[in-house]
C-alpha cells in the first residue's frame, strides 16, 4: 500500500473457529502497522472471543441486518478494511466507511470492482485455514507475524477459575484433563463417540487413578455430557452448559491436558501451552484446522484418506489411538 494505514478495521462474522483463525492475519498487520488503531467487528454471539487481544484497541458486534443500515451518515471513517466472508451486506458496509477495502471475490463483478484488492478464492480446503485468512493481508504485502492464534484470558479470569477449580485438585491430586466431547450440530459428523470417551476415560484412570476429567461445551450436548458424566461419576465434573463462554476458556487455560473433536472451543485451547490432543475427520483434517505453531500438539487424524465424505464415522478412530496421543501429552505435561 501507498500510504500507511491509521485506523484498521476488519469484520469477520462467523463461528468461533473460523474468527480465531483470523488472528494471525489480525497480528500481522498491527506488526506491520505498529503505530495503527484496528477495531474488529465480529458476529454477536462470537466478539467476546477477540477481546483483550493486545493488538486490537475495539471489538464489537456486527450483523447482515445491522450492516444494511450502517455507514450512511458522516462519522469514523477507516483508511483500510479487510473482510472476511462472502456477505453482500458487510462487504458494501466496508466500502461506505473505509478507503481500501480488501475481501475475498465476492462473485459479483461491480462490487469486486469496487474493492482494493478482490482476492481469488483458492480451491476448497487446499490450504490451512490459517493461511487462507492471511491471504487477505498477503494481498496488501503485509509479512506474517505467526500462525498461532489468539486469545487472550484476563487476570481476573483467570483467578476465578484458580478458585473453581482448586477444590478438584485438591481431592485428587492427579492430572485435570478437560475434553470437548461434541461439535456443533451441522458439524456433527466430526464428533467421536460418546461411548469412545467413557472407554477411553475408563483406561487413562487405569493407569492414572487420581485423573479427574472436566467436561467442557454447550447446553446442545448437555444429554451427551450428562450421560458421559454418569459413564465415569465420581472422576468427572461436568461444566456444559453452565458456563458462560469466556468463563470456560479460562477454566481450559487452567487444565494438564486437553482432548476435543474439532471445533470452536479446541480451537481456543490452540491458544495455550498446554498439551492438545485434537480428533480431526477426513473430510476436515488437521493439516487444514490443526493448531500451528503449537509447542505441544497432538493431533489424530480420521485413518481413511483425506476428503472421505462427511458421513464416514469418527468411531473408525480407534481409541487405542487416542489413548496413545493422550499418553504423550500427559508426559509432555509432566516433564515440563
Amino acid at each position: 500500500m501507498s500510504a500507511v494505514p491509521r485506523r484498521i478495521l476488519v469484520i469477520n462474522v462467523s463461528r468461533i473457529g473460523d474468527t480465531l483463525l483470523a488472528t494471525p492475519a489480525i497480528r500481522a498487520l498491527a506488526s506491520a502497522y505498529p503505530g495503527a488503531t484496528i477495531s474488529v467487528l465480529a458476529h454477536p454471539k462470537r466478539a467476546e472471543v477477540l477481546q483483550h487481544l493486545p493488538f486490537v484497541a475495539s471489538v464489537g458486534a456486527i450483523s447482515k441486518g445491522r450492516a444494511r443500515l450502517r455507514g450512511w451518515l458522516p462519522g469514523a471513517r477507516f483508511d483500510l478494511a479487510i473482510v472476511y466472508g462472502f456477505d453482500r451486506p458487510l462487504v458494501a458496509y466496508a466500502l461506505r466507511v473505509a478507503d481500501k477495502v480488501v475481501a475475498f471475490s465476492q462473485g459479483d463483478e461491480a462490487l469486486d470492482a469496487r474493492l482494493h484488492r478482490a482476492v481469488e478464492q483458492p480451491e476448497f480446503q487446499s490450504e490451512h485455514s490459517v493461511r487462507l485468512a492471511l491471504r487477505l493481508t498477503d494481498s496488501i504485502g503485509v509479512a506474517h507475524a505467526g500462525y498461532r492464534l489468539a486469545y487472550r484470558v484476563t487476570d481476573a479470569e483467570r483467578e476465578w477459575a484458580c478458585r473453581r477449580i482448586e477444590p478438584l485438585r485438591a481431592a485428587s491430586a492427579g492430572p485435570l484433563i478437560g475434553m470437548q466431547v461434541a461439535s456443533f450440530p451441522t458439524k456433527a459428523y466430526r464428533d467421536w463417540p460418546a461411548e469412545h470417551f467413557a472407554q477411553l476415560a475408563r483406561r487413562v484412570r487405569k493407569d492414572h487413578p487420581r485423573t479427574q476429567f472436566l467436561l467442557f461445551g454447550g447446553r446442545e450436548e448437555r444429554a451427551r455430557t450428562q450421560w458421559l458424566a454418569r459413564e465415569i461419576t465420581g472422576a468427572c465434573t461436568n461444566f456444559a452448559g453452565a458456563l458462560r463462554l469466556r468463563e470456560t476458556a479460562a477454566l481450559m487455560s487452567c487444565v494438564d491436558a486437553y482432548l476435543g473433536v474439532d471445533t470452536g472451543p479446541t480451537h481456543i485451547m490452540g491458544c495455550f501451552d498446554i498439551p492438545l490432543v485434537g480428533l480431526y475427520h477426513c473430510y476436515s483434517p488437521s493439516r487444514i484446522y490443526g493448531a500451528l505453531d503449537h509447542p505441544c500438539f497432538y493431533p489424530v487424524d480420521h485413518p481413511k484418506p483425506y476428503r472421505c465424505p462427511p458421513e464416514t464415522p469418527m468411531a473408525e478412530i480407534s481409541v487405542d489411538t487416542v489413548l496413545e496421543a493422550l499418553e504423550s501429552a500427559l508426559q509432555a505435561r509432566a516433564s515440563s
